[in-house]
């Protein structure tokens, strides 16, 4: 007996290539040439990240739509963007703000808050021309007005920390196995002036970390559940912070 075959979802109309060159040419009667080419900056990143990364979280018959045209070649190829439509945008606005403009974006403050405030403004704009619920556009909003105020932040502290670190000297090399945390993803338990504590995985279980001194600029702009990520050392029974490469906001 023939396996029962099922048939794929349709492309969706209006598709968020389609939505977002709307958008975007509605901003152009309102917006100075440079703020313009700013909201075109972050849009082309935003497409970047959807065709990349959000196929991760299609479900099953979704995927067997986009694995079909994605792998098909000539003009029965589409990325993600076009076969979708503006719901998945803010489905994933969480990991373009949260990951992908700190982790695969070399973007200043400048650019990182310009992230927040564009994709605020467009979850709004989705919201109202009824292209995603009000609900799922609302916390897409809040998500971004955050990421507008905290993304430089993360991005300063990140340096801040680096730099520390580096006058620190200290290698991993010059430290017994026990004493030394490979390079992973820390989340922030706690945050004085000064000092951190944060938690890992030792022996199979999660542990608190600290006090682990830290500069107190970066301690004021910190906040439980961050993560940084980063080496970690112990040196006189005190936990630093060996190398540092991002700090990403909860």
């Amino acid at each position: 007996m023939n396996a029962k075959t099922v048939p794929l979802p349709r492309p969706a109309e209006p598709n968020i290539r389609r939505v977002l060159d709307e958008f975007l040419e509605e901003q152009r009667t309102r917006l100075a040439p440079r703020t313009l080419a700013r909201y075109e900056t972050v849009l082309d990143l935003l497409r970047s990240h959807l065709n990349g990364y959000a196929y991760e979280s299609l479900s099953a018959p979704e995927a067997a739509l986009f694995d079909h045209h994605y792998n098909a070649e000539g003009e029965e190829h589409r990325e993600f963007c076009e076969l979708f439509g503006p719901e998945k945008i803010v489905e994933n606005l969480g990991g373009f703000l949260g990951f992908f403009m700190v982790r695969k974006v070399l973007a200043g403050e400048d650019l990182l808050r310009a992230a927040g405030t564009v994709t605020k403004k467009l979850s709004k704009w989705l919201a109202a021309k009824s292209y995603a619920s009000q609900e799922g556009a609302g916390d897409a909003a809040e998500r971004s007005a955050a990421a507008a105020r905290d993304l430089p932040r993360a991005e300063r502290i990140a340096r801040i920390l680096r730099d520390a670190s580096d006058r620190l000297g200290l290698h991993a090399a010059a430290l017994d196995d026990k004493d030394y945390l490979e390079f992973d993803h820390f989340t922030i338990a706690k945050v004085e002036p000064g000092r951190l504590w944060m938690e890992a995985w030792q022996g199979g279980t999660m542990r608190e970390l600290g006090p682990i001194p830290a500069p107190e600029p970066a301690t004021r702009w910190l906040r439980p559940g961050w993560t940084i990520s980063c080496s970690l050392g112990r040196v006189r029974k005190s936990w630093r912070l060996l190398e540092v490469a991002n700090v990403y906001p909860g």
